[in-house]
C-alpha cells in the first residue's frame, strides 16, 4: 500500500517495476522522469502518479518505442491526467502487453531524438542492432530484461502483422544475431538472454507450422537436417514453418544429425529436397552433401535423387556441386523449394532443371 502522505521509495519502486534502483535513479538523470516532490533530495519519495508514470514508459518500451520519447509520453500523462493517451508508435497488439520495464542497457538514447518512423538506428537496447524495425527494438529489449510475456506477446503480433518471411528476416534473425555478437564480445554475458529469446522464437515458429494447413498431399517430403556437430536449428525450424503454410509435406531431423543417420533418413524417407544447415565452416561437410546429393532411390528404372538445398553461412566460399544449391536466405529457400513442387512436371524433372540453372549459374 502507499503511504499517502510520503509515497513509496526508490528502493520499493525499483522492486515492483523489476529494475534495480541505480536504473530508476538513471532514468530521472537522463529524461528528467523523477518523482514529482522531491524533498529534500535525498530519500525519494513516489506518488501513486510518478509510478504510473513510470509504469506508462515501460509499457511504451517493451513495444519498442525508444526510450526518450516513451519518457516524454510519460512525462505528460502525468501532468495531464485527464487528457486522451498520448499518440506514439506503439504496435496496436504490443500495446496490450502487460507493463514491464527496461533495463539500465535500455535508456541510453538522447532526449533531442526526432519523432520515430517505423525503422530507425538504435542505441538504447545494448545489443548491435543497428537499422531495424520499431518491433526488432522491442523484442531486444524484452529479450534482455528476460521478460517471456513481452517476448511471447511480441513474436505472436509480428507473425500476424507481417507474416512469417518478414518475421523472420526483419524481427527474430537481427534480434538474435544481435544477442549472439553481444555475447561474444561481452565475455560470456547474455547466454541466459539468447537461451530464453531462442525458446519463445522457436515456440512461436512452431506454433505457426502446427498453425497451418493440414499437409495431407503424398507428395516426397522435405528433409530438414543440421549437419553433424551442428546445433543452431532456428533457421531450419523459420523454413519449416514456412513450408507447412504452403501445406508441403516436411521431416524435420533437428540438430547434429550423424551422417549414417542423415543417409537412412534420406533412403527411407526419398524426399525431393533436403536442406543440411551449416552455421559456420567448421561444420559445412562438402563430402556429405554431395553424398546425399548423389543418393538414389525408388523403382529400377525411375530412380531419382533429392536436390540439396546447402543453408547457412558455413557453405560460403565453394561453388555449390552439381546436385546442390546455395539459397542466399529462407525467402530464396521457400521459392527453390515451391518450384520443386509445382505442378504439371515431375519431381525428377524439376529436380533436373534447378541443377540445370545451379551449373549455368556456377
Amino acid at each position: 500500500m502507499y503511504d499517502t502522505d510520503h509515497g513509496i521509495t526508490t528502493g520499493a519502486l525499483a522492486r515492483r517495476l523489476g529494475v534495480s534502483p541505480t536504473t530508476v535513479r538513471s532514468w530521472d538523470r537522463r529524461y528528467g522522469i523523477g518523482p514529482a516532490d522531491r524533498g529534500d533530495g535525498r530519500h525519494r519519495r513516489w506518488s501513486p502518479a510518478d509510478v504510473a508514470m513510470l509504469e506508462e514508459m515501460c509499457r511504451l518500451t517493451a513495444s519498442g518505442v525508444p526510450p526518450a520519447e516513451a519518457a516524454r509520453a510519460a512525462r505528460r500523462e502525468r501532468s495531464s491526467p485527464e487528457a486522451p493517451a498520448v499518440s506514439v508508435a506503439v504496435p496496436a497488439r504490443a500495446a496490450a502487453a502487460t507493463p514491464v520495464a527496461p533495463v539500465e542497457e535500455a535508456v541510453s538514447e538522447p532526449a533531442s531524438e526526432p519523432a520515430s518512423p517505423s525503422r530507425r538506428p538504435v542505441a538504447g537496447s545494448g545489443l548491435p542492432l543497428g537499422d531495424v524495425r520499431q518491433e526488432c527494438r522491442g523484442l531486444a529489449r524484452a529479450a534482455v530484461r528476460l521478460d517471456a510475456l513481452a517476448m511471447e506477446e511480441l513474436l505472436r503480433a509480428a507473425l500476424a502483422e507481417y507474416g512469417l518471411v518478414t518475421s523472420w528476416e526483419e524481427i527474430m534473425a537481427p534480434t538474435l544475431h544481435a544477442v549472439g555478437r553481444k555475447w561474444e564480445s561481452s565475455d560470456d554475458r547474455y547466454v541466459e538472454v539468447e537461451h530464453l529469446l531462442s525458446w519463445h522464437i522457436s515456440t512461436a515458429l512452431r506454433r505457426a507450422a502446427v498453425s497451418g494447413p493440414a499437409v495431407t498431399s503424398q507428395a516426397p517430403p522435405v528433409v530438414l537436417a543440421c549437419v553433424p556437430s551442428e546445433q543452431h536449428t532456428l533457421p531450419l525450424e523459420a523454413l519449416a514453418a514456412g513450408l507447412a503454410e504452403r501445406g508441403l509435406p516436411t521431416r524435420m531431423f533437428g540438430a547434429a544429425v550423424p551422417a549414417e543417420a542423415l543417409d537412412a533418413a534420406v533412403r527411407r524417407s526419398g524426399p525431393a529436397a533436403v536442406v543440411l544447415w551449416s552455421q559456420s565452416r567448421s561444420t559445412a561437410n562438402h563430402a556429405l552433401a554431395q553424398h546425399v546429393a548423389r543418393t538414389a532411390f525408388g523403382m529400377q528404372g525411375a530412380r531419382t535423387s533429392p536436390l540439396v538445398l546447402l543453408a547457412g553461412p558455413g557453405w560460403l566460399g565453394r561453388t555449390p556441386a552439381p546436385g546442390t544449391v546455395r539459397p542466399t536466405g529462407l525467402r530464396e529457400a521457400l521459392a527453390v523449394i515451391s518450384r520443386l513442387y509445382g505442378e504439371g512436371e515431375g519431381v525428377q524433372e524439376r529436380v533436373g532443371q534447378e541443377e540445370g540453372a545451379v551449373g549455368a549459374g556456377g
